[in-house]
């Protein structure tokens, strides 16, 4: 239960974190739009910035597990400290509700209107 609501609590904070970050880019997504860019270009644009930022967090998350596997290993029950399928597991899940968070900020880029971007400086 509680591994759910952590993942329901990362799912959300990396919504509003993409949602906040396309809200200031509007003015960057217009242009971008204006001068020819693909609705595709934008949501891949999109989709990458919050899988990499995702990618960073599960790659320190790994080494900050891997690094406290000792002190936690009298807690884990039917798993090894090191289990490799578990972390792989852990952060493939991870990954997948990343994708998942970014899909409606990336939808909504997609959908800028270069004209009203431009003209909302």
């Amino acid at each position: 239960m509680f591994s759910a609501l952590a993942l329901a609590l990362a799912a959300i904070g990396i919504f509003g974190v993409m949602h906040s970050s396309v809200a200031h880019r509007t003015h960057e997504i217009g242009v971008r739009m204006a001068l020819g860019a693909r609705a595709t270009d934008v949501f891949g644009m999109v989709i990458r910035q919050g899988l990499l930022l995702a990618g960073a967090g599960v790659g320190v998350g790994i080494l900050g597990a891997l690094w406290l596997t000792q002190a936690l290993s009298g807690m884990l029950y039917g798993v090894t400290a090191r289990d490799p399928m578990t972390f792989l597991a852990v952060a493939l899940v991870l990954l997948a509700t990343a994708l998942a968070a970014c899909y409606i900020p990336a939808r909504r880029a997609t959908r800028v209107d270069p004209m009203v971007a431009l003209r909302f400086e």
